[in-house]
């Protein structure tokens, strides 16, 4: 006899289980099944009422991609490396116990049949693969009893904070009441009693003690004994709890488990640095698209699905900026609150719910004005969520129907829109510094240049940056470059625009922009503003202009790899760190030019603990620099002085004690943040550009007349 043929024979003949409890166990399965449908229907009814995303590629392949990712556990480990190896463990368990039921279900239906003793009361059984399977499955549990029980106490006794929100920040009444924690509690006793009870439904079988192949249920064995009726209780304890959390799930903050995977396979695939346009591409039945968002439906149905697959486990909130600063954002909440507005709207038979505002049930209009879009929420989610996307979406919206803005933000987009600045100065004022040079800077619209440098506003105008915006042009020229500006034709990218909400006015600038590139004759951009180059790079390719943007980092690095610039004076008396601007670094990747340049010049360089994908916000994104009203608390460029300083160490400094930056936001954010904290004369904020000129030997030139 077989293996295959004894099952099925033995399920013919009869069964451990009684007549009625077969009649009971099929119905409750049914029960859990049809519940389970139900929930999966409901859900998947909830995110076709998004709207329409863009359109994704190779989505077969994405999701094979996207389960080799879940599988390994790949995207958990960018942040509390400890938890998320027991979170590794805890998943690795319940993968088993997804076998280790279907081998309960067959030990409760056809009798005689157990794994226990290398399967030696079923014919032709495979030893080895039995056990290997009674190895595996009860060291797993003792695993999963572990890992769920350190979880338990880090939300339950430890009450770890990074679970919590602060108070400012806008939560669903359910999520204030404990609804989170309910749920966490409910799924962490299943664990304990469903492996608790398979463990114990195997040690009662251990007729002749102990399996060596089984070393927990062997140890209960040995205290509890074996049991004919301990195996049949223990038994529906374990399989009955399966039948009810099942559907629970779906109806919790446990829907991860299944909408995870898939919300990885379909997570965005357009560059990090372009934004999902205001209104869909795609019309669906002839229906026509508000900008933005204004209820949830408005979200596209990808953003629906982020607040099925959302984990609720706050790594967001632990990188973001503006919750730092102790405003009142939470990327995380804005999931949560999504995830409980649809139970609302869903299960809970409220389908009022699907039209009520965001701003009043997902976000509060502060929070929306907080976010610096610096995209770290983002990065580090480890199921691919985009809180960020729906905060812009908002503010798109929020902007149409005329809700009141920060002045500072008001008035920046009113000088964009005059001026094509928002530093309210004249157009013909943009090229002022280039004018003051000891040499002519080529205007790119009457003579054809190899690079074309998009300056942008604030190394314009901004008196404390334009020093370093004239050391470039001068480095450019002692290495021979062929660049050229567009003086009074350039305006602003868009890029902060685009983030505030104001689509209309990032199109008139980017119409404006590209009637100036198409005057103008030149084979790539190059720019010193991270901003400038994400948008750009990334978003201009949307309206035609696809175009080989370099930020002046890399530009710089390849001028002294072809010794066009020649290191004369190794900056050893240096002792400095580099920090990562969000537009460059964490969007675009582009790590490797600075600290190549930095160790190309000689200083000593020190990483801070927050970088590269890590780093850290300066707090001037998504028109945070326009903001008029500064809220109370140490700003995100403070604290990453201190942490500049903290990286350093406490010695006696013989060095000078530099943070080096390559984005004139950042020369501003964290100059500013120096004299606020107190640290002037301890550290000094100077653009990577500067160092360049010292190393090179190319020194600040006698001012001209100013010819305009």
């Amino acid at each position: 006899m077989t293996f295959v043929s004894f099952v099925v024979e033995s399920l013919l003949e009869g069964a451990l289980l009684t007549p009625v409890e077969k009649i009971i166990f099929i119905l409750l399965a049914l029960v859990s099944a049809g519940f389970t449908i139900h929930g999966f229907k409901t859900i998947i009814d909830s995110i076709r009422k998004g709207r329409p995303a863009p359109e994704l590629k190779n989505v077969p392949l994405s999701l094979v991609k996207a389960a080799v990712t879940v599988l390994f556990q790949q995207t958990i480990f960018k942040a509390r490396k400890a938890l998320s190896a027991i979170h590794m463990g805890l998943f690795f368990g319940l993968i088993t116990y997804a076998f280790v039921n279907l081998i309960d279900v067959l030990e409760g239906l056809v009798p005689g049949f157990d794994l226990v003793y290398s399967g030696r009361h079923v014919p032709n059984a495979p030893t080895g693969l039995v056990n290997a399977y009674n190895l595996i499955s009860d060291v797993m549990s003792g695993f999963l009893l572990v890992a769920i029980t350190v979880f338990l106490v880090r939300r339950f006794i430890v009450k770890d904070k990074a679970l919590e929100y602060r108070e400012n920040v806008l939560l669903h009444p359910k999520v204030k009441a404990g609804g989170q924690a309910k749920d966490s509690l409910i799924v962490g006793v299943f664990v304990i009693m469903h492996v608790s009870a398979h463990l114990m439904s195997q040690a009662y079988r251990l007729t002749d003690g102990a399996d060596p192949f089984m070393p927990i249920a062997s140890f209960l064995n040995s205290i509890f004994g074996a049991s004919q009726t301990g195996v049949h209780v223990a038994w529906w304890i374990s399989l009955g709890w399966v039948m009810f959390i099942i559907p629970y799930l779906l109806r919790s903050k446990h829907t991860h488990f299944f909408m995870a995977p898939i919300n990885l396979g379909l997570a965005k695939q357009n560059p990090r640095g372009q934004l999902d346009p205001a209104i869909p591409l795609k019309v669906i039945d002839g229906q026509k698209f508000e900008p933005g968002a204004k209820v949830i439906t408005d979200l596209a149905w990808t953003r629906i699905m982020d607040a099925y697959a959302c984990v609720q486990c706050n790594r967001c909130q632990d990188v973001c900026p503006a919750n730092f600063y102790g405003r009142p954002l939470s990327p995380s909440a804005l999931e949560v609150n999504k995830r409980y507005l649809l139970k609302e709207a869903t299960f809970g038979s409220h389908p009022d719910r699907w039209l009520a505002p965001l701003t009043e049930t997902v976000i509060s209009p502060e929070a929306v004005w907080s976010c610096t879009t610096c995209y770290a929420c983002v990065r580090v989610c480890p199921v691919g969520n985009e809180p960020m996307a729906d905060i812009v979406d908002i503010r798109r919206r929020m902007l149409i129907d005329g809700f009141e803005i920060d002045s500072g933000v008001q008035n920046a987009l009113q000088s964009l829109a005059t001026n094509g600045n928002w530093m309210s100065k004249g157009k013909r004022l943009r090229g002022r510094w280039a004018k003051e040079m000891e040499f002519p800077v080529k205007n790119a619209t009457e003579e054809a240049v190899e690079y074309l440098w998009f300056v942008g506003d604030t190394a314009s105008f901004d008196e404390r940056v334009i020093p370093n915006t004239k050391m470039v042009a001068r480095i450019f020229n002692a290495a021979g470059l062929d660049f050229g500006i567009l003086y009074q034709n350039e305006s602003n990218a868009g890029n902060d625009v685009r983030r505030v909400g104001e689509e209309g006015l990032f199109e008139q600038l980017v119409e404006q922009n590209m009637q100036a590139f198409g005057k103008a004759q030149f084979q790539r951009i190059v720019t010193t503003d991270p901003h400038s180059f994400n948008t750009l790079k990334n978003e201009y390719p949307q309206f035609g202009g696809k175009f080989d943007v370099k930020h002046y980092t890399v530009v710089l690095l390849k001028l002294l790899e072809e010794g066009k610039l020649t290191v004369k004076n190794k900056l050893s008396h240096y002792k400095v760190t580099f920090h990562d601007p969000c537009y460059l670094g964490r969007y675009n990747g582009g790590f490797t030019a600075p600290r190549k340049l930095l160790e190309l010049l000689g200083v000593e360089f020190h990483e801070m603990p927050r970088n590269c994908e890590n780093s850290f916000c300066c707090g001037a994104g998504g028109g945070q620099i326009w903001m008029g009203k500064v809220a109370p608390g140490e700003r995100p460029a403070e604290n990453r002085i201190k942490e500049a300083l903290s990286t350093f160490g406490e010695g006696a400094n013989t060095k000078t004690q530099l943070f080096i930056v390559t984005c004139p936001k950042d020369m501003i954010m964290y100059s500013d943040a120096v004299k606020t904290t107190g640290n002037e004369g301890k550290i000094e904020v100077r653009d990577i550009i500067q160092l360049v000129a010292e190393a090179v030997g190319v020194e600040e030139g006698e001012r001209v007349v100013d010819a305009l």
